[in-house]
């Protein structure tokens, strides 16, 4: 595996591993409706071309194929960091989200879903506070988490 920035053809391939990994690993934390909503708010092709070129992000390839992503803003806050269903497990958002620390001038912020919010503790995140978020009808639940 090896990671590379983000390039514009590489957008659907995103958006898509994005909305599977959400259905596939986050629906044992948030419920059907949840989980439709999530992905249905979240995957505007121009607003998501436009932050991943604006944002430092990095693709991680295994055998030519894209199994995970994650970005950066230049402020510190890191947007997204998702895994492919199939490659959960194997370190690739320990090493992306390493990557993605080192572009950071200082204190690190997330919006952590259920599911990864124990990944974020054992990266020394801490929890500021549980927010819900409303997306197409729909509150979900989320933690806004810091590094310093």
């Amino acid at each position: 595996m090896y990671l590379r920035r983000f390039q514009k053809e590489d957008l659907q391939d995103l958006i898509a591993l994005f909305k599977d990994t959400v259905r596939a690993i986050n629906s044992k934390d948030y419920s059907d409706e949840e989980i439709q909503a999530w992905i249905t708010s979240k995957t505007n092709f121009a607003d998501w071309q436009e932050s991943l070129t604006r944002n430092y992000c990095l693709v991680a390839i295994d055998n030519q194929n894209i199994v995970g992503f994650g970005d950066i803003t230049t402020d510190g806050y890191l947007d997204r960091l998702y895994v492919h269903r199939d490659f959960q497990g194997q370190g690739i958002a320990t090493v992306l989200c390493n990557q993605l620390e080192l572009q950071a001038k200082g204190t690190i912020v997330t919006h952590a879903s259920i599911t990864a919010k124990g990944f974020f503790e054992k990266r020394g995140y801490r929890t500021r506070k549980e927010q819900k978020v409303f997306r197409n009808g729909v509150w979900l639940k989320n933690y806004v988490m810091q590094k310093d």
